[in-house]
């Protein structure tokens, strides 16, 4: 229950960020050009809204809603999410989203957008400062590769490391790597030290896609933890009789 709990609020946590900064992108557009916000809320509020206050000298409120589906800008002019038509229905006023240029409506719709985008960046940005862009390259695994059924028909063997196909060595593994395999006509292996060429047939492409399980995978070595001494559990524990 405690894990489930912890999990709900890490979720509630991020959609309130996405939330914010999506409506902020719209928020801020629109208050650079001089566009009247009425009301920020976070997530929605049908009916009634759980927070909510309005600070002295602002036209905008902001609230928190009940619902943690979204949440929406109120601007004015603009019809929204609030579904309010009875102001379109007024005269137009300056400070109105229905009376700036194209360009400044433009900004202030793909607003929420652009600033999702960039926060896209800023995340994977310091994921890569955090952790850089690490990766074993396929010609130096260890342990080599560990094939599928399919591989293994046309001269795979568990334990190569691929070498390059046609020529162009690899390096890492992924879907390119398996586009250079099957695009090729041999594919070079280092097996027991020595290179062994693997020759392709050109329909395995179609034979892999058959196959549900993946090419090729790392080989990792296993560690014993620990052996139960002196248990029924250990296998290696003789049979009394």
């Amino acid at each position: 229950m405690e894990t489930f709990l912890i999990r709900a609020l890490q979720l509630i946590m991020s959609l309130s960020l996405l939330v914010i900064v999506h409506e902020g992108g719209h928020f801020l557009f629109a208050r650079l050009f001089k566009t009247r916000v009425e009301k920020f809320c976070l997530f929605f509020d049908p009916w009634f809204t759980l927070f909510k206050f309005k600070p002295k000298n602002s036209d905008t409120e902001y609230g928190i809603g009940w619902l943690p589906l979204g949440g929406y800008v109120k601007i004015a002019g603009m019809i929204d999410e609030s579904m309010d038509t009875e102001q379109m229905q007024q005269p137009m006023q300056p400070w109105e989203f229905r009376a700036k240029p194209a360009w400044q409506r433009l900004l202030i719709m793909i607003g929420g957008v652009l600033f999702n985008f960039i926060l896209a960046l800023f995340i994977y940005s310091m994921i890569l400062f955090t952790w850089g862009d690490e990766y074993v390259p396929v010609q130096k695994a260890p342990l080599g590769m560990e094939f599928n059924e399919t591989a293994k028909a046309i001269g795979f063997r568990d334990g190569d490391v691929l070498i390059s196909a046609d020529g162009v060595p690899f390096e890492r593994y992924g879907g390119d790597m398996l586009t250079s395999v099957v695009d090729a006509r041999q594919v070079t292996v280092r097996r027991d030290g020595q290179e062994v060429s693997v020759y392709i047939p050109e329909n395995f492409m179609e034979r892999l896609l058959a196959d549900s399980v993946r090419f090729a995978s790392f080989r990792y070595p296993y560690v014993i933890d620990s052996i139960c001494a002196n248990s029924s559990c250990c296998p290696c524990r003789p049979a009394s009789g």
